[in-house]
């Protein structure tokens, strides 16, 4: 079944062809004979009641350096296009929002993945808040009286951008820290959007696992492991990527989660868990397919471009 592709992507010649996942995405999909488009958000156009970009059919190939040939520069129309991928990174802004609003008015039978409505709705950090239990304690707010009882209550903390993103801007405040007031002040001078404030989790010294799901089920996962002095373990700040495998709390987890995210359009996402605890639930723009395929083999690519071409076939 050979479809017509496009993708919403930071720009392609920048990649990391042994890390970017969208660039696997691509791959996996040209080898199945699907024909590819790239575009960046910032050519995305409402033209004459149809939405537009302006990008170029592309071929890519495992090769550093030379890794893609563009073709002409070309505006179509993507409702012309079988699927289209939104796959540019945060900051989930307004730019963001917006390029969300568009991409839902594309009229069937073209598939958009992940569902941009509820990528709108569930950033990253939001949709974690719907399951408490699963969650360690957790607060949202530009109350700066709330957060102070909030490290008065559970001592250790991490405190970061509700819309951030690659652990920029995350902080661990401990039991003798006196810096949340200064703290605060930097964020809320910076931004107007609340902050989010955890109890601090000491199991991600042991990593932070990152679980794949497909369509709702785990794919596999992978732990990264903080570096030496340092609480993130996002791998843009040096974080190690480990071989993991899912425990009962892990598939606990997913049991809870995973049937709303694929009834809600969600194909491919990450969710993150430190120990026992959820802390984040990926949708706009997931990594991991890389090295997790390095560490068990399975080609995880391939079970994404399953489950998008099963729901491109229910809308023929």
């Amino acid at each position: 079944m050979g479809l017509k592709v496009a993708f919403q992507m930071d720009p392609i010649a920048g990649v990391d062809i042994d890390a970017d996942s969208t660039f696997r995405l691509a791959e996996e999909a040209q080898a199945r004979g699907h024909a590819l488009f790239v575009y960046g958000p910032d050519r995305l156009a409402l033209d004459g009641g149809r939405i537009t970009a302006r990008g170029h059919p592309v071929t890519v190939r495992r090769m550093r350096g030379d890794h893609v040939t563009f073709g002409a520069a070309e505006r179509i129309d993507l409702a012309s296009r079988d699927v289209v991928w939104l796959r540019q990174d945060p900051p989930f802004d307004m730019g963001y929002i917006t390029t969300t609003l568009l991409l839902e008015m594309i009229p069937p039978p073209t598939l958009v993945v992940n569902d941009p409505a509820w990528v709108r709705n569930w950033p990253e950090k939001h949709l974690v808040l719907q399951f408490p239990d699963l969650t360690p304690p957790t607060t949202v707010t530009r109350d700066a009286e709330l957060l102070r009882a909030f490290k008065a209550e559970h001592r250790d903390i991490i405190v970061k951008p509700l819309y951030g993103n690659g652990g920029a801007g995350v902080f661990r405040l401990g039991p003798e820290d006196r810096n949340l007031n200064a703290l605060l002040e930097l964020f809320f001078a910076a931004s107007p959007e609340p902050v989010i404030a955890q109890r601090f989790l000491p199991a991600v010294s042991a990593g932070d696992k990152r679980i794949i799901l497909v369509d709702g089920e785990p794919a596999g996962a992978i732990n990264r492991i903080p570096p030496a002095g340092e609480t993130r373990s996002n791998m843009h700040v040096g974080g190690q990527a480990v071989p993991a495998t899912l425990n009962d709390r892990d598939r606990e987890i997913c049991a809870r989660i995973g049937p709303l995210l694929r009834d809600h359009g969600q194909v491919f996402v990450g969710i993150d868990v430190i120990g026992d605890w959820l802390t984040e639930i990926n949708l706009t723009s997931p990594t991991g397919i890389q090295e997790l395929e390095r560490f068990d083999g399975t080609n995880v690519a391939g079970l994404i471009w399953d489950a998008v071409e099963a729901r491109v076939a229910a809308r023929a």
